[in-house]
C-alpha cells in the first residue's frame, strides 16, 4: 500500500515542486521512499507523484512512478495474483526487470488496455499516462478498497489517494459543497462521487476514468457491478455442497491475502468473519499466525477474552493490548488530520488503536470487513425481515396517519428521536425508502432546518433500483445497496486510513470479488436462516472451532461516545458548537444545534451520535478550512 499524486494541467502552470508539496503530504502512507515524473505535451502539463510502502519487492525495481514503452503509472494497492498474470505475459513474450506487481500491471495494461482489470485480483487505485496516445487512464478496484479521488476545475486535473494532497495545490478550488454536508449529516459520510469539496470527486468503485488530453474530455465508465450477480439465477446447489465450495473460495481468497515480502498478520475481534479468517489461514500454515485483539474495559469495549480463547484453541502468536479511555480519547483530536473529508464513524478510535499495535510486529494486518454485507451479518437485516413485508403491506393513507400521530406524541423517556425516525421510514414503503430510512440519522426535515444553505438530494447507489431478479426481496436489495455505499465509503476508508495512519498495510479478504460474485447467487436461506445471520459462515466455521466458544451476541467495534461526550469531550462541545464559531463558520442555524446540545446534556442520549456527526465535521471544518 502506498499513496499516489499527481495532476494534468491545460494552463500548463504546475512546477515539479508543488508535485513535491502535493506528494509529502501523503508520507505517512509511504515512509520508505518517494518518486516523481515529469511529461510536457503542447497541451499540458503533466506529473505522477509516489510515496511508497515496501510490500512486495523490497529492492529499488519496485520504486515508481514506472514506465514500460509509452506508459507511465503511479500505483497503489496489491494485484495478489500477480505472479499468474506475469507467467502468462511472458508467454506473450513480455520480458521483466522485476517481481513486483506494478510492473505486471502496466505490461497487462500494455498487452490487454482497460480489459486487463477482469483478470486483476486485488485492491488497486492507479492513473497510466500514454504519451503515444495522450491519453490518461485511471482506475478503482471492483469494491473500492483502495481511494482514488480528483479535482476537474478550470482547465485542471488533480488527483491523490487522500483530499490532503489535492488540497495542497495552490490553484485547488477549496469551496465547500453545502450539498454534500447534507448528506454528510445523514450518513456519518459522503458517498461516492460526491466529497465535501466542490468540483471534487471520488471514483466509483469498479469504474475508471479517461482524459482525451487533447480534446480536454474527460469520462468514467464502470467496469464492473455487483448487480451483476444479484440479477443472475439463484444457484440449484445443497447446503453441504454450498458449505464446501464456500470454504474452498474463502481459503483460495484469504490464501492470497498473504502474499508478501513483509511479515502479516490478522485482526482478531472474537466475531465471526475475523474468527473464520484466522482458522482457515492457521489450519494450512505451518507457521503461527500473528493475531492482534485490543481491549477497552473502561470504555465499554472488551472482546479481548474471546478472541484469546479463539486464538488459543487454534495456536496463534497473539498480542493482546488493552487500552485505557485515556488512550483512546488521545486518538480524538488526531481524526481531523487522517480523516481529511468528514467522517464520523467513531469506529475509527479503535480501528486506529488496534492498527498502532499491529504496526509494531508487522506492515501488513488483514480485517474482515464485508462479511456482514455479502453473508447478511448486521443486526437491522433482522429488522428488514422481521417487518419489512408488513411496512410495505400497510396501505398508504394509514402509513401517513401513524406518521403524523408519532409526529405530535411528546418526548416520552427520552424517545423523541427514535419516533422521528419511525415517522420518516412510515412516509414511504419502496425498497430504497426502507434502506435510505434505517441509515440516516437526520431526516430530510431535520437537516433542512439544521442547514441555513437550500439543501439538494444527491444522487447516490442508495437510489438504484438496478436489482432487477424476479422475486428479489429487500433484504438482498439492502445488502447490494450496503456493499455500494456503506462499505466502501465508511468501513473501508475507516481501515485505509487508520492504518495509513501508522504506515500499516490493510488487506481485506472478504473484498475478494469472487465472494460477492458467488454469495450473491446462493439461496437466502443459506445466508439467513431463521433469524441467524451470517448461516453459512457459521456452518464453516463450526467445522473447525468448537460452536460454545462461538455463541455471544454479535457486538460493534464501538465507543461510549454518549458518556464521553458528557463528560471527557463536553469542552470540545463548548469550544466547536459555541454561538460564536457556528456564526462565523456560516452553516448551520443556531437554534437546532443549541436544542440538540441543550436536550442531549438533559439526558436525552440517544442523540449522541446526532451530536458526534456535528462535532466531527466542525473540527473538520477548523483543520482543513
Amino acid at each position: 500500500m502506498c499513496g499516489i499524486s499527481g495532476f494534468v494541467d491545460f494552463n500548463k502552470q504546475t512546477t515539479e515542486q508543488q508535485l513535491h508539496k502535493m506528494n509529502r503530504t501523503l508520507a505517512h502512507r509511504g515512509p520508505d521512499g518517494e518518486g516523481y515524473a515529469m511529461y510536457h505535451t503542447n497541451e499540458a502539463s503533466i506529473g505522477f507523484g509516489h510515496r511508497r510502502l515496501s510490500i512486495i519487492d523490497l529492492t529499488e525495481t519496485g520504486s515508481q512512478p514506472q514506465q514500460y514503452l509509452q506508459y507511465h503509472i503511479t500505483y497503489n494497492g496489491e494485484v495478489y495474483n500477480h505472479a499468474e498474470i506475469k507467467k502468462e505475459l511472458e508467454l506473450l513474450g513480455h520480458q521483466f526487470t522485476s517481481h513486483s506487481d506494478t510492473e505486471v500491471i502496466i505490461h497487462a495494461f500494455a498487452e490487454w488496455g482497460q480489459t486487463c482489470l477482469h483478470k486483476f485480483i486485488g485492491m488497486f487505485a492507479f492513473t497510466i499516462y500514454d504519451d503515444k496516445a495522450q491519453k490518461i487512464f485511471a482506475c478503482r478496484d471492483r469494491a473500492g478498497v483502495k481511494p482514488y479521488n480528483y479535482y476537474w476545475h478550470n482547465n485542471l486535473f488533480l488527483f491523490a489517494s487522500e483530499f490532503k494532497a489535492i488540497a495542497a495545490h495552490p490553484q485547488f478550488n477549496k469551496q465547500i459543497n453545502t450539498d454534500a454536508l447534507g448528506i454528510y449529516m445523514q450518513y456519518g459520510y459522503i458517498p461516492a462521487p460526491h466529497s465535501i469539496y466542490q468540483h471534487t470527486y471520488k471514483l466509483k468503485p469498479g469504474h475508471f476514468l479517461e482524459i482525451d488530453i487533447a480534446s480536454k474530455k474527460l469520462t468514467t465508465t464502470q467496469y464492473w457491478n455487483v448487480y451483476d450477480a444479484y440479477n443472475k439465477p439463484v444457484i440449484n446447489i445443497s447446503l453441504e455442497d454450498a458449505v464446501d465450495e464456500t470454504e474452498k473460495l474463502l481459503l483460495n481468497a484469504f490464501q492470497y491475502r498473504m502474499v508478501s515480502d513483509v511479515p502479516v498478520g490478522v485482526f482478531l475481534s472474537g466475531g465471526y468473519d475475523s474468527a473464520l479468517v484466522t482458522t482457515l489461514l492457521q489450519k494450512t500454515n505451518t507457521e503461527k499466525i500473528k493475531t492482534f485483539t485490543i481491549g477497552m474495559p473502561d470504555a465499554g469495549l472488551n472482546e479481548a477474552p474471546a478472541a484469546k480463547a479463539i486464538a488459543n484453541y487454534l495456536g496463534t502468536d497473539h498480542t493482546e493490548h488493552y487500552c485505557t479511555a485515556n488512550e483512546a480519547l488521545a486518538i480524538v483530536p488526531t481524526l481531523p488530520f487522517f480523516y481529511d473529508e468528514p467522517f464520523a464513524d467513531s469506529s475509527a478510535i479503535p480501528t486506529m488503536l488496534v492498527s498502532k499495535v499491529a504496526k509494531q510486529q508487522v506492515t501488513v494486518a488483514l480485517s474482515a470487513d464485508a462479511g456482514d454485507e455479502v453473508f447478511a451479518g448486521y443486526n437491522r437485516y433482522d429488522y428488514v425481515v422481521k417487518y419489512g413485508p408488513t411496512l410495505k403491506a400497510i396501505p398508504g393513507f394509514l402509513r401517513h396517519t401513524m406518521a403524523a400521530a408519532l409526529g405530535v406524541l411528546p418526548n416520552i423517556n427520552g424517545k423523541k428521536n427514535k419516533f422521528a425516525k419511525v415517522q420518516h421510514l412510515l412516509k414511504g414503503n419502496s425498497d430504497s425508502h426502507i434502506v435510505t430510512s434505517l441509515s440516516k440519522h437526520f431526516t430530510d426535515k431535520q437537516i433542512g432546518n439544521l442547514c441555513k444553505a437550500n439543501i439538494k438530494q444527491l444522487h447516490t447507489a442508495f437510489d438504484s433500483t438496478e436489482l432487477v431478479k424476479p422475486y428479489a426481496s429487500t433484504l438482498e436489495h439492502i445488502m447490494a445497496v450496503d456493499y455500494q455505499t456503506y462499505l466502501p465509503d465508511d468501513i473501508l476508508q475507516k481501515v485505509d486510513r487508520a492504518g495509513m495512519a501508522f504506515s500499516l498495510e490493510g488487506r481485506e479478504p472478504f473484498l475478494d470479488h469472487r465472494i460477492v460474485e458467488w454469495a450473491a447467487q446462493l439461496p437466502m436461506n443459506y445466508k439467513y436462516k431463521n433469524g441467524s445471520k451470517k448461516f453459512i459462515l457459521k456452518e464453516i466455521l463450526h467445522k473447525h472451532i468448537p460452536k460454545v466458544m462461538m455463541d455471544r451476541p454479535k457486538t460493534g467495534f464501538g465507543i461510549p461516545i454518549a458518556a464521553w461526550l458528557s463528560n471527557e469531550l463536553k469542552h470540545y462541545i463548548d469550544e466547536y458548537l459555541n454561538d460564536d464559531f457556528l456564526h462565523k463558520q456560516n452553516l448551520f442555524n443556531l437554534a437546532p444545534v443549541q436544542h440538540l446540545k441543550k436536550q442531549f446534556f438533559a439526558g436525552q442520549h440517544d442523540l449522541a451520535e446526532k451530536l458526534w456527526f456535528l462535532l466531527m465535521f466542525q473540527m473538520w471544518y477548523k483543520q482543513w478550512m
